[in-house]
């Protein structure tokens, strides 16, 4: 199991932090999932690989997630 943290970028409104994250806690493998509007940062725990989580913030939306 690993931490992942990300800035995602596109998100302007509760909606969009729904939206990041139900796509992420989809992904098999994922614990624990933590999103934050104000600051744009996504937190990841769990069996999954960085592209995994990066692809998963694209399936959402207009959305992106660069590493933090």
């Amino acid at each position: 199991m690993q931490t992942l943290d990300f800035t995602v970028t596109g998100m302007t409104c509760q909606h969009c932090v729904a939206s990041v994250t139900e796509e992420v806690t989809e992904l098999a493998g994922v614990q624990e999932v933590d999103v934050d509007l104000a600051t744009g940062r996504l937190h990841v725990v769990g069996d999954v690989t960085p592209d995994q989580v990066q692809a998963a913030v694209a399936e959402a939306g207009d959305y992106t997630a660069q590493p933090a």
